[in-house]
Formats: C-alpha cells, sequence, structure tokens
C-alpha cells in the first residue's frame, strides 16, 4: 500500500510500537536477562502510551458526536463501514503481531501481555479520527 491514505502515521505508529516491543521481549524470552529491566519498563510504557491513545480517541469521538456523528465504540474500533481494506488489514495485523509476540513472550515479560492495549487504542483512535459515522438520529 504505497499510495496515501488518511491515518498513514496511526498504521506506521501501530507497526512501529509492534517493532520497539519485538525488540526487547523476544530476545529477554530466548535468555538475554540483562535485557529484562529494559523490556520490563519498556511494556509498560508502551501500556501506559496505549491508555492515553485510548483517551485520546475516546475524546475525538466525544467531540465528533457532539457536532452530530453517531459514534458506536464498536464502529470506532472495529473499523467498520467504509474503510480501505489494506488500512483495516494493517491495523488489525498490527494487534495481531502485537498479541502473539505478548503471548509468546508472557513467561519472561509479565507485563508485555498488556502491550496490544496500544495498537488497540491505534485502532479505535484512526476510527475517530478517520471513520465515516451515519448521523444521530434527530440530527439529519
Amino acid at each position: 500500500m504505497t499510495e496515501p491514505y488518511e491515518g498513514r502515521r496511526i498504521v506506521v505508529a501501530s507497526w512501529m510500537s509492534d517493532a520497539i516491543f519485538a525488540a526487547t521481549a523476544i530476545p529477554l524470552a530466548l535468555g538475554a536477562s540483562a535485557l529484562k529491566p529494559v523490556a520490563l519498563g519498556l511494556a509498560l510504557t508502551l501500556f501506559v502510551v496505549g491508555m492515553a491513545v485510548w483517551a485520546w480517541a475516546f475524546a475525538v469521538a466525544v467531540a465528533r458526536s457532539a457536532h452530530g456523528d453517531d459514534i458506536v465504540v464498536s464502529s470506532m474500533f472495529l473499523v467498520q463501514g467504509p474503510v480501505p481494506k489494506p488500512v483495516r488489514a494493517q491495523l488489525f495485523w498490527a494487534l495481531g503481531l502485537a498479541v502473539a509476540v505478548g503471548a509468546g513472550t508472557g513467561t519472561a515479560d509479565a507485563f508485555g501481555i498488556l502491550m496490544p492495549m496500544l495498537p488497540l487504542g491505534l485502532i479505535g483512535l484512526w476510527g475517530a479520527r478517520h471513520g465515516t459515522f451515519p448521523p444521530r438520529p434527530g440530527q439529519a
């Protein structure tokens, strides 16, 4: 997907969070115990950033709702509607990778299982910022 699309930075941020997380979690799981403080700190940091992104996504959704869009949380986080298929695929593949790495390295880095909250929050942010929602009833 080389052509520009809305929310490209959000998609790139999702993949970058996976790469940064995997760069410490996988070596730690393979026995690089010297990385434990860095991996744990990074996993917690990515989780906290993920919570901030969730709050940002909800703030954007509330603002759009106040302007008449009928935003349903499931539509926002499942990026339903007329969303480019490559965007949806990229966002959900990045989430899947985060879940897989978190689950696969969870015994070495227990906080790593929290990291997928960031890619999930980024999905919500993309949906809140770039999703298409119908007008609220009575607002048409």
